[in-house]
This record gives structure tokens, C-alpha cells and sequence, in this order.
């Protein structure tokens, strides 16, 4: 990454066939070419540094001047204060010690319909969730969590695995919300069972709320539930010898389907990404 030279090919003042004064170079001490990045605008695979640093997630880039200009970010080890600097996503970049990643962190909310397979490879050849998202974004965004192929509702998309790891963790509990068909009426005697909590695996499983759903057939009802195992709410059901006919999620961690259509997606807003990045 040397710095390019106007006046290559000649003779600086001075100088004695082509000697630069009286100090030679030699293969011992010639000098090093720098580890840290020269600017080079002309070059589409630099970037500059407090962009580097905000997509990062660690602050906005008028933040990263700050934190530039005090030397808290070192480029390939050596600290850099100079505004406008230049790195590449292959450059070392650190923040207090802090090894940053430039990828910008993305966030997009799906409100999935039937017949979508959530696996990220599927053998069967059958329609991909991702395929519905394939328009949001470059980077690879992955689906936090899974859901069945005949189930629908909200299905939430990020590149941002810390994010994912605590939005997964079982000790989070995060709010979840179904719309669920049975096939058959939901005897009151059964809801109640289920709203005193159901024992499965030998260990009980609390539902928050559940109940019918106004203006339409007992074998609808709304159930909300903080557990996140695998296919929990169909369990519970199964259990008591009810067949779930169709169930749809309508509220995951505080995120709502509000002017979402089936099949269409949107990108989470800067409170909602807050929200969700309180979740520890």
C-alpha cells in the first residue's frame, strides 16, 4: 500500500546518480512499508476509518472523530488521530484494545408466510425464508430463531450474532404472542390446565396468558408465552391430544405486525433496535 510518486524517474536536487543526498538505503535498513493504510480515495476498497468504527456498532460516526482524535483507535496496532484516515476491512482495527468488526449491523423484521422452511440448507429443495429477504440487505443475515415450514408470523433477521446469542439465550424469556387453530373446540377444563401449566419432560411449562378469541370459535384462542423451546406452543396442545391446524406469531419481543403484510418485511427502527439491545 505505498503512496504513489509524481516524480518517479527523476533525479531530486542534490542528489548523485539518483542517491537521495548522502543517505543510502541498504537491504538492512531500508525502511519498513507501512502496516497502517495511506489514504488513497481512488482506491473503491478503502474506507474511512469513523465509518469503519460506526458500523462497527460502537458508536455514530461523529462519535469515532472524537475517539480518533484522543487515540482510542489503533489501525494494525499503531494508534491513529488523523481525520479522514483510510483503512481496508482487512486492516486490524481496534477500539481500546477491542477488535472491531466493519460490517454494519442489520436488523429486518419478516412477516413470514406458510410454506417457508426456516433451515438455513434444505435438502428438500423447499422454499427458503430467505429468499423473501434476499432485497434487504448485502450481508448475510440469518434467522435468530426457527420456526416450522406451515407456521406464519414474525420472523426477525440479523448479521449481528451477539445480538442473536441473547435474543436465544433461555434465561432471556422473551415475550411471544400466538394467534393458534386447533382442530377441535378447546374445552375450558383444558385451558385452565394450560394456564396452571402443563408438565412436559418432566418439567412445567407456564404460560402468561391464554384465551379465546373474541368473535370467533373456541377452537381459536391467544396464547403468550416467554419459553423458548422449540416448538413449545404446538407441544402443549399436542399434550392434551389437540391438533394445531394453524398458528401465527404476532408479537415477538415487543415487535408487532403492525403495517406489515404477510410476505413483505421492513428494517427494525433505531428505538426498536435499542429495545431489543437491552436485553442482556
Amino acid at each position: 500500500m505505498g503512496r504513489s510518486d509524481s516524480n518517479k524517474g527523476k533525479k531530486p536536487r542534490g542528489s548523485k546518480s539518483g542517491t537521495l543526498g548522502k543517505k543510502n538505503f541498504s537491504r538492512g535498513n531500508a525502511p519498513k512499508r507501512n502496516s497502517v493504510p495511506t489514504k488513497q480515495s481512488s482506491d473503491p476498497d478503502l474506507i474511512r476509518l469513523n465509518k469503519y468504527v460506526a458500523n462497527s456498532g460502537v458508536c455514530s460516526r461523529r462519535d469515532a472523530d472524537i475517539y480518533i482524535a484522543a487515540g482510542n483507535i489503533t489501525v494494525n496496532g499503531k494508534a491513529v488521530t488523523e481525520m479522514g484516515f483510510k483503512v481496508r476491512k482487512t486492516d486490524v482495527v481496534k477500539f481500546d484494545g477491542r477488535l472491531l468488526n466493519p460490517e454494519k449491523k442489520e436488523y429486518v423484521l419478516l412477516n413470514k408466510p406458510k410454506d417457508f422452511s426456516t433451515t438455513v440448507r434444505d435438502e428438500r429443495g423447499r422454499r427458503n425464508v430467505n429468499g423473501l429477504i434476499s432485497n434487504a440487505s448485502k450481508s448475510k443475515l440469518l434467522p435468530v430463531d426457527k420456526m416450522d415450514k406451515d407456521a406464519t408470523g414474525l420472523l426477525l433477521f440479523t448479521n449481528d450474532g451477539d445480538m442473536t446469542k441473547r435474543l436465544k439465550s433461555p434465561k432471556n424469556g422473551l415475550r411471544k404472542i400466538y394467534h393458534v387453530v386447533l382442530n377441535k373446540d378447546l374445552r375450558s377444563a383444558d385451558l385452565k390446565k394450560i394456564q396452571e401449566g402443563v408438565v412436559l419432560d418432566e418439567k412445567p411449562v407456564r404460560v402468561q396468558e391464554i384465551s379465546f378469541i373474541d368473535n370467533a370459535p373456541k377452537r381459536e384462542v391467544g396464547i403468550e408465552i416467554y419459553s423458548s423451546k422449540n416448538k413449545i406452543v404446538n407441544r402443549i396442545f399436542e399434550h392434551l391430544e389437540y391438533e394445531v391446524v394453524r398458528i401465527d406469531r404476532v408479537i415477538y419481543a415487543g415487535l408487532t405486525k403492525k403495517d406489515l403484510p404477510r410476505g413483505h418485511w421492513r428494517y427494525l427502527t433505531d428505538q426498536e433496535i435499542i429495545n431489543l439491545g437491552m436485553i442482556k
